[in-house]
């Protein structure tokens, strides 16, 4: 770090010179996991590059449309570049997918039948998806697959974090339909599924079931490992363009990529039959989503050295942290045990603080939508809600953890992190 920078952090931020020090240590102390997602962040961003150039991507693909938004050439390109990157038969990419949970919620809804099973294998489900499969206090008659006679079990991971293959087995039935997995941790005190986990899955289970479709939430974990679950035999995949596959410019969206078959059904679920993917005007997103798409490894990259170092600062300082510094990883998401509420709004608080947009908003918990519990979220973003940006949140509840994500540089990670840790210990949380 340069002196100029040092002094401009402590004059203009007020951050003590011990914490600079501090952070300075543990930054040489990582610089061999660093080099480890530079490694993969080199592979995944040739496979980006090569899927576009395959293609024929070119101007003309940016192009605006309207209306029905019929032979819309920059709609149908994007969808052949991720159909390409994630290694699938097709791909579902859309402006109209408002989040995560609806391109989630599109994939249930578009598959399962009246009468069908949905067999979840991680656990329950993050918490927006409850309502979506009727397991909340939700009414009946909103919607839910509940409503329309889809059943549901879940098989909790075993206690190392690794899918209980042996009751999976035992579990699934004539009616199971659909297996679900959560890649990433959502609020749960656990490290994300790997890819190498799932496809230990799909070999035990599709020698068997050849036609029970298992389906991943990828959210959080596009580029993390060199391999997608849809590399190792998973059938469908979903996600949200505000979170790492938009690269911090798709201002909204989410994707689905699969089999032809499943990606059809699910067009039609967001369309309606007859449409399908034939529709949809993109009202000039296209070059943003590409754009977004090419630069997604290297901001990956830049989000997970921020999960690793927050997680190491934090190791250091005597909490407990998920995943550890060198642990495998396969989302963005850093758990840290803060112990309190006040010491999680006061965590929040300081990110809120570090942000471009928003810095002077003080985030207080409080009942979201979709969500069991008051959650507070720090996130003062350029895109509304988007989480590859750096932000932090968490419901307060125990074990009072936050979740620390995202970070469109490194440097700006740092920062929010040297702001959380002088908030910390103003207030006599932490010694440095």
């Amino acid at each position: 770090m340069l002196e100029k920078t040092k002094n401009y952090l402590m004059k203009e931020y007020s951050i003590d010179q011990s914490i600079l020090n501090f952070c300075e240590k543990i930054e040489r102390e990582i610089s061999g996991n660093f080099n480890k997602i530079d490694e993969i962040k080199e592979y995944n961003q040739l496979k980006v590059l090569h899927a576009m150039q395959e293609i024929g991507l070119g101007d003309r693909h940016f192009s605006y449309s309207t209306g029905y938004g019929y032979d819309d050439i920059g709609r149908e390109a994007i969808e052949k570049v991720y159909a390409r990157v994630f290694n699938t038969e097709d791909a579902l990419v859309r402006p109209h997918i408002i989040s995560g949970t609806h391109a989630l919620s599109l994939c249930l809804s578009g598959i399962l039948r009246p009468g069908d099973e949905l067999l979840s294998i991680t656990g329950k489900p993050y918490d927006t998806l409850e309502d979506v499969i009727g397991i909340s206090n939700i009414e009946y008659g909103q919607g839910s697959l509940k409503d329309f006679g889809i059943t549901y079990k879940q098989i909790d991971l075993l206690r190392n974090g690794e899918v209980n293959i042996t009751k999976v087995m035992e579990t699934i039935s004539s009616k199971t339909k659909l297996i679900f997995i959560q890649r990433s941790t959502g609020y749960e005190w656990r490290k994300a599924v790997t890819v190498n986990s799932i496809k230990k899955v799909v070999e035990k289970i599709k020698p068997h079931y050849p036609n029970i479709v298992i389906m991943v939430d990828n959210c959080y974990g596009e580029f993390i490992e060199s391999l997608e679950p849809t590399d190792v035999g998973v059938d469908v995949i979903a996600g949200s363009l505000i979170k790492n596959p938009g690269g911090g410019l798709a201002p909204t969206g989410g994707y689905i990529v699969g089999r032809k078959d499943l990606i059809e059904i699910i067009a039609n679920r967001l369309a309606s039959p007859g449409l399908g993917k034939e529709a949809g005007a993109t009202l000039g997103v296209n070059r943003l989503f590409f754009q977004g798409l090419f630069l997604a490894p290297h901001i990956v990259a830049e989000a997970l050295k921020v999960a690793v170092y927050g997680a190491k600062i934090f190791e250091e300082l005597g909490f407990e942290v998920c995943p550890r510094p060198d642990d495998e990883r396969s989302d963005i998401i850093q758990g840290i045990k803060l112990g309190t509420a006040e010491n999680i709004i006061t965590f929040c608080n300081a990110i809120q603080g570090a942000a471009p947009v928003d810095s002077y908003v003080s985030p207080e918990p409080w009942e979201m939508p979709g969500y069991n519990d008051p959650i507070i979220m720090a996130a003062g973003a350029f895109i509304q809600g988007s989480s590859i940006e750096l932000s932090a949140d968490a419901p307060i509840k125990e074990p009072f953890a936050a979740y620390l994500q995202g970070g469109l540089t490194f440097e700006h990670g740092k920062i929010g992190l040297y702001l959380v840790l002088q908030s910390l210990a103003n207030k006599n949380i932490i010694k440095i």
